[in-house]
């Protein structure tokens, strides 16, 4: 069996273990197994949506080791539930954005692939549909009670051009606790060029709880839920001496009961 077909089955019996866990209005919403799998995966600017030109685009995917993906990729992506409803760039200065199921202000009520055609107009700005089946893999989906977390290398300086997630999942009724025990990214006023992302949800759509850099330690932060993903990305000059966080598993009562 392929790495692809492994990779999609895990992660079927992982959604029947938690019922609703990543599934969405019929979609199958989670971009780490999705790009694990497809090797196709959408990026906006670090200064946010539709701020990229076609040749910032090309950049972009570039220094991640990748290239834009063409509209098989895309399309194959999006057979096996990639579904994004930003338009970005892809091969030969098209744009559009994968579709698995319609909606009132996605898709314009289509299924497959929205496609805006070959742009004229470079200079556009969108987001953008990177390829990239060979980056360099960190992170990993974590179910123990608790686990210490390591940037790749740690004590070690991190790689540069690196994009690791972290995706912790306990049991219903429980919360996640993160305590931060050593943090030094590259120093940036914007949290720009190395950052650390943490999320309240089981994806990096949704549940947006904070981005760092730097050297100051973070607080704790405790999710919501029984899940919590974390995003770390390095760009392509600069490191620094990474970070080391420790998460545990309680029982959500405990956090009523202590206040």
């Amino acid at each position: 069996m392929r790495v692809s077909a492994v990779l999609w089955v895990s992660a079927v019996l992982l959604l029947s273990e938690v019922h609703s866990w990543g599934f969405q209005n019929g979609v199958f919403h989670n971009s780490i197994w999705l790009e694990q799998a497809a090797g196709v995966y959408h990026r906006e600017s670090r200064k946010g949506r539709y701020q990229l030109t076609y040749k910032e685009a090309k950049a972009v995917c570039k220094f991640e080791g990748g290239a834009l993906a063409t509209y098989d990729q895309l399309e194959a992506a999006r057979k096996i539930g990639f579904h994004v409803c930003s338009a970005g760039w892809f091969d030969k200065g098209r744009v559009g954005y994968p579709i698995v199921k319609p909606g009132t202000n996605c898709g314009f009520g289509k299924v497959g692939i929205v496609d805006y055609g070959y742009r004229i107009n470079k200079s556009e700005k969108w987001d953008v549909y990177c390829y990239n089946p060979h980056t360099k893999e960190c992170g990993g989906v974590l179910t123990d009670q608790q686990r210490r977390i390591q940037s790749p290398g740690y004590p070690e300086e991190y790689q540069d051009g690196q994009i690791c997630y972290w995706h912790i999942r306990v049991r219903y009724g429980q919360r996640i606790r993160l305590h931060f025990q050593d943090f030094d990214l590259e120093d940036d006023t914007s949290c720009l060029a190395d950052y650390l992302e943490v999320y309240d949800s089981y994806d990096d759509i949704t549940g947006f709880a904070g981005r760092f850099c730097g050297d100051d330690i973070p607080d704790d932060i405790i999710s919501s839920g029984n899940v919590m993903t974390l995003k770390f990305l390095t760009d392509a000059s600069v490191t620094a001496g990474g970070f080391q966080m420790q998460y545990i598993a309680f029982n959500a009562s405990l956090l009523f009961h202590d206040t």
